[in-house]
């Protein structure tokens, strides 16, 4: 699978989330009685793109609702974030506040199944559901030099490494759950079993 991580285009305004807390919902799925934080280091980031890492639950969980609707914007023919982060099966915005007519194709990285691919005018808005977790390719047909990308998770948490490769994750319920970093192209993954306080994992 080819990861695409880095916008062709200038510099974003607005920087995607470090993992040092659930990337797209701010609590809680337990009380802070019994949920843990998952403190842990994988491969630190390099030139070929960031690290993203994502904490799945092992078995079926069902999480609250996000608080806050994500958006990615069109400013100075630029997507932004260059990387967003959002729930499986959860309302996505798009927007063009550039003075030029933009379109946005999305397509999943991995199966290269196209998500859409609609125009936005000036000042115009798109809403999305992506059904499936994974990366997703973003660009604009008419302004091939932007690109961004999105990750779609049902957790959430997902988030991007720090630039040591480390991350946090906090308030996370306790149970069973996996730890997936996806770097350079590849994912790598480790069990863990978090039954509150401070759980402690490596990812190499």
């Amino acid at each position: 699978m080819t990861v695409l991580l880095a916008a062709a285009c200038s510099k974003p305004s607005t920087d995607p989330p470090a993992a040092t807390a659930a990337a797209s919902a701010p609590a809680a799925t337990a009380s802070t009685n019994s949920a843990g934080s998952v403190v842990g280091r994988g491969p630190a980031p390099s030139s070929s793109g960031a690290v993203v890492v994502v904490l799945e639950p092992r078995g079926a969980r069902e999480f609250p609702a996000q608080g806050e609707k994500p958006v990615m914007d069109q400013v100075n023919l630029t997507f932004t974030p260059e990387l967003m982060f959002v729930r499986t099966a959860q309302s996505v915005e798009f927007r063009n506040s550039d003075d030029t007519l933009h379109n946005v194709n999305v397509k999943h990285e991995e199966t290269r199944e196209q998500a859409f691919n609609v125009a936005i005018p000036t000042g115009g808005v798109y809403e999305h559901t992506f059904p499936r977790d994974g990366f997703y390719r973003v660009g604009c047909d008419i302004h091939p030099a932007m690109a961004a990308s999105i990750f779609a998770a049902s957790t959430p948490f997902a988030a991007l490494a720090e630039a040591d490769g480390s991350f946090r994750f906090a308030d996370v319920p306790p149970g069973s759950w996996k730890v997936v970093v996806y770097v350079a192209g590849r994912r790598l993954q480790r069990d863990i079993d978090v039954r509150g306080g401070v759980t402690e994992v490596s990812v190499e």
